[in-house]
């Protein structure tokens, strides 16, 4: 077997080379996409709202996750004030309304005159329609949207992800361990809504 002349490696070379600038052309073309596409989305609004369902599905998200068989050492009633300040208008509107009122006198009523029969993880989600319902103006209509909502949000996404680091036993364990990839990723998206809305 015959080695390769100095030539032909010269050449192998400068194709690998000439590969490698176009390939950081297009990932250069690519990223300024990325940015055209993100400032699109900004100017419109449309991402905002966009952050608001994935935050508030995040949000429910991670406490099925506490009512189940995951559960967590986190402080998950927060999630409650999170789920106020970044629920969807449509959806808020709508337990503002009489479906809400309605769903608060059943709550109530079960939990005074049948407590055995009031399951345990009912408390919070009973706790959130209450909320809803009887909040103030204030609160339900200036404070949401508004830059106190997006900062109470976003304290509270800081707080519990310094609390599931220190439960999970690190930051590398909060991201490694295979139940506690799911509870970091559902916290990581409470950042994304008010850091957006922030910026916006």
């Amino acid at each position: 077997m015959g080695t390769k002349s100095f030539s032909t490696i010269r050449r192998d070379q400068g194709t690998v080379q000439a590969l490698i600038g176009s390939d950081l052309n297009e990932l250069g073309f690519a990223a300024k996409k990325l940015v055209n596409h993100s400032i699109m989305l900004v100017g419109s609004g449309l991402g905002t709202e966009v952050l608001e369902w994935v935050a508030s599905f995040a949000a429910i998200y991670l406490l099925v996750l506490d009512r189940t068989n995951w559960k967590t050492n986190i402080l998950t009633a927060l999630l409650i004030p999170y789920i106020f300040f970044s629920l969807p208008s449509v959806i808020f509107s709508l337990f503002r309304g009489d479906v809400g009122k309605w769903i608060a006198l059943v709550a109530v009523v079960l939990r005074l005159f049948f407590p055995r029969h009031f399951p345990d993880w009912l408390e919070l989600p009973g706790a959130l329609i209450l909320l809803i319902v009887v909040a103030p103006g204030l609160f339900a209509h200036t404070f949401r949207g508004n830059w106190v909502g997006l900062a109470v949000c976003l304290v509270i996404g800081c707080y519990l992800l310094q609390e599931h680091i220190r439960a999970s036993g690190g930051f590398r364990n909060a991201f490694t361990k295979a139940k506690g990839i799911s509870n970091t990723i559902g916290i990581v998206l409470l950042f994304v809504f008010p850091v957006w809305a922030l910026i916006d």
